[in-house]
């Protein structure tokens, strides 16, 4: 196939930034379709997305001739049913994270994509396409580190005055299955096959009152367990007051590496006061922003090549199981053991 022909459908924040990626920087990828059942977001749609026809709903997507794949950025709510319709309507399909927050939808899913082993389906852990991480994965699967023992993440979203994203925090599965399964899932791609044994987490809610409505929490604190004597914790929080900021420590017996440090809005230092100041990152995509690139370039060469997606829908679900787990080790109290 010479080039994709793609429908995308949600354009909020993050779909807004998904269709321009599509549109300028993904060869072989052709933005023929754009929607949203949201008409200032179709009224940007027209004025940014030159080409596309501009919908309010996927069936119109799915109904239009040519399309060769969708993708979707739309709340979670929503991924199974269209995940489920866009391939059986014959489509390739891009999703973001999480696949889902029950794992009997994510098996639904799996059994029918199985079903269809040409069409290629992924779901958006963005974070495996970073070039930093990418080169700490690497650096542990060459052995350069040693056999590494510990990993840590960190993951600080900034305060939002707002608090915009409170109002979702009632269907998003909490902070460990909306912001923590990232980390999840990095923790299993890092750990190359091992499997993890148990989980156990902790957190608190002090930024963000609002959150105890749905029992949701702002910071939490996380540990995995793998049969190989690898533990990985994490930290994740939407309380930073420096910026944006996520990154991964590797501890090894030969050697450690830390990826992702230091990154800032700008390369410029000030000085003044006796003091030193440099501008955090406003956002997860300012971080990624390159990681979103070749994501959506890998999964249209994916397409392409007619070869399956480099993230499966098995790795969906196993990050999903791992957040879950994590998010009653927290509610519970206690240490989950995991079958």
């Amino acid at each position: 196939m010479d080039s994709v022909c793609i429908g995308i459908v949600g354009l909020g924040r993050l779909g807004k930034r998904h269709a321009l990626n599509l549109l300028c920087h993904v060869p072989g990828a052709r933005l023929i379709a754009a929607a949203s059942p949201v008409a200032e977001e179709r009224e940007w749609a027209r004025r940014n997305l030159p080409g596309a026809t501009i919908c309010e709903s996927l069936d119109e997507v799915l109904a239009m001739d040519g399309v060769d794949a969708v993708w979707l950025v739309t709340p979670t709510s929503l991924h199974v049913e269209q995940v489920e319709k866009s391939l059986l309507a014959g489509k390739h399909v891009f999703c973001e994270k999480p696949l889902s927050l029950t794992l009997d939808a994510c098996d639904q899913v799996i059994e029918l994509a199985n079903k269809r082993p040409e069409q290629t389906v992924m779901i958006g852990f963005t974070r495996r396409f970073d070039a930093a991480y990418m080169a700490l994965k690497e650096r542990i699967d060459s052995g350069n580190l040693g056999g590494v023992y510990r990993i840590h993440f960190e993951s600080h979203d900034p305060i939002d005055p707002d608090g915009f994203f409170v109002k979702f925090a009632p269907t998003s599965g909490g902070l460990f299955l909306d912001c923590g399964i990232h980390d999840v899932d990095l923790a299993l791609w890092l750990a190359g096959g091992a499997r993890p044994l148990r989980v156990s987490a902790s957190g608190c809610n002090r930024q963000y009152p609002g959150l105890a409505e749905c029992g949701d929490i702002d910071t939490g604190v996380g540990t995995i367990e793998f049969d190989n004597g690898l533990v990985a914790t994490m930290f994740i929080s939407r309380t930073s007051h420096r910026g944006y900021e996520a990154t991964i420590w590797a501890n090894g017996t030969q050697g450690s590496a830390l990826a992702g440090k230091s990154v800032a809005a700008s390369a410029l230092v000030t000085e003044y006061g006796n003091m030193q100041h440099q501008g955090g990152l406003p956002d997860f995509f300012a971080r990624f922003s390159d990681a979103f690139i070749v994501e959506a370039r890998t999964f249209v060469d994916a397409i392409r090549r007619g070869e399956p997606s480099p993230l499966s829908l098995k790795d969906a679900r196993e990050a999903t199981r791992l957040a879950i787990a994590l998010r009653e080790a927290c509610e519970k109290h206690r240490v989950i053991e995991l079958k």
